[in-house]
This record gives C-alpha cells, sequence and structure tokens, in this order.
C-alpha cells in the first residue's frame, strides 16, 4: 500500500519539528520545509529512524518566487500531497502601536499569513484534483482574542483563524478536510524570536507553571488528522491548565 505524504512547513524547530515525527510514526512519508537545512538535514536523520522516506525543501514561506522555485523541484512521485501542516510563523515584538516596527509588522504579516497562503497556493490544486486531503493550518490563541502589545501579531493570527474558515467553505465541495489548531502558551523558541534573543525575558514567560510543548501539540494534531475520513475536528484551542486566557495565567513563584 503506497504510504501518504505529509508536508509541513516551519519543520527545523518546536512544533513543526515534533509534527513531522509524530506523522512518521503514524507511517506518513514527510516532506520538511524550513530555512536552516542544517536542521532539516537533522531532522531526516530523526525520521529515517522511523521508516519512512523524506525530503527536504530549504526555502523562506515569504518569499513567493522562492516557494514556486522549492516546489517544482519536487518529484512527480512527491507532488500528491496528503497532508498540509501550515505551521511556519513567528512574533516579533511586543510593543505598543504607535511605537512598533515597521520591520516586525512586515515580518509577521509576511510569515504567518503570505508564507501560509504562498505554500498553500502549491499543495490545493492537487488535492482538488484528487478531491481528498487535510490542511492543518496552526494558528494561536492571540487569533481568538487581542491582548495588550498584541496588535499586530494578534491580527495576524486572526488572518490564519479567517482564512482557515473561508479555506473549509470552499473547499468543501472538495471533500478536503480542514483544521485550524490553537495553541495557547507553549515552550519553544518562540519567546526567544518575539525577544529578540533576550533569553531571561524569554524564559520568564514560561516560569512558575508547567506550558504546553511542542510534543503536546504534535500530538493533538496527530490524533486529528487519524479520525476516520468523515470526521474533521475543525477548531482546537489548546490551552495549558493554569492558562484560562491570553492574559490569565496561574503561577507559583517564589
Amino acid at each position: 500500500m503506497e504510504k501518504k505524504i505529509a508536508l509541513v512547513t516551519g519543520a527545523t524547530s518546536g512544533i513543526g519539528w515534533a509534527t513531522a515525527i509524530s506523522l512518521a510514526q503514524l507511517g506518513y512519508n514527510i516532506i520538511a520545509t524550513g530555512r536552516r537545512q542544517k536542521r532539516l538535514q537533522d531532522l531526516q536523520k530523526e525520521l529515517n529512524k522511523e521508516g519512512v522516506d523524506s525530503l527536504t525543501l530549504t526555502f523562506d514561506v515569504s518569499q513567493k518566487d522562492a516557494v514556486k522555485d522549492a516546489f517544482a523541484t519536487l518529484p512527480d512521485n512527491w507532488k500528491k500531497v496528503d497532508l498540509l501542516i501550515n505551521n511556519a510563523g513567528n512574533a516579533h515584538g511586543m510593543d505598543p502601536i504607535q511605537t512598533g516596527s515597521l520591520d516586525d509588522w512586515d515580518a509577521m504579516m509576511d510569515i504567518n499569513v503570505k508564507g501560509l497562503l504562498y505554500v498553500s497556493h502549491e499543495v490545493i490544486p492537487e488535492m482538488v484534483k484528487r478531491e481528498k486531503g487535510t490542511i492543518v493550518n496552526i494558528g494561536s490563541i492571540a487569533g481568538k482574542e487581542v491582548y495588550p502589545l498584541g496588535n499586530v501579531y494578534c491580527a495576524s493570527k486572526h488572518a490564519v483563524d479567517a482564512i482557515t474558515k473561508g479555506m473549509r467553505l470552499d473547499l468543501n465541495p472538495f471533500g478536503i478536510r480542514v483544521i485550524g489548531v490553537h495553541p495557547g502558551l507553549v515552550e519553544t523558541e518562540f519567546s526567544m524570536v518575539r525577544f529578540k534573543g533576550d533569553e531571561n525575558r524569554s524564559k520568564s514567560v514560561y516560569q512558575g507553571y508547567q506550558p504546553l510543548t511542542a510534543e503536546d501539540i504534535a500530538d493533538t494534531i496527530a490524533f486529528a488528522v487519524s479520525r476516520p475520513p468523515h470526521v474533521v475536528l475543525a477548531d482546537i484551542v489548546m490551552l495549558p491548565t493554569a492558562q484560562a486566557a491570553a492574559t490569565l495565567v496561574k503561577k507559583n513563584l517564589p
């Protein structure tokens, strides 16, 4: 029996890395994409241990031409993607709107929104042609709420939520499942990027409670995509038990 193919963006760390491994354990052959080639090579070694075939594509999802060029290199037997995980995303800075960085705003909108669209544009037509497939878009609780100093990041994740709902409507006639996964606080490289490498500030985000892990999100994705074909877990919000809302976290600090 021919194995299904899963494509995971942002697979060089965190949720993307963990999800690629979880899907390999389900028996998917994996296309792993990201910007850091060495990390992708390391991931490929881990995927090989799971006894599946894997392929890596190194590109920046925010670069439209780079996305097209990367997908053009796919061998014919890798072009029929059964499962797309739109995971690549970022957060930059926590400034009030009046002093926000234009570069930060561009980075968040280009990667979180445009990048998702560019990759989806390459994958969806083949799914439509075959009238089957599953798409998982990784959003955030920031796509469900807006919090102080979140402004543009929240806007980008609200856009992901809206795009996910729009995809589900447009792709319904073709039997394609569309799933939105919206995590709360997950301990990954996320905060290091957001706080521009400030390790102390990054660590403080996760102190005093047990945050979600990348593996928690990956396990949930694996569960959702392995449901019977007539079942879609359309909208999943995941929080650590200590978190009740974007800005409400029970911390036990000394």
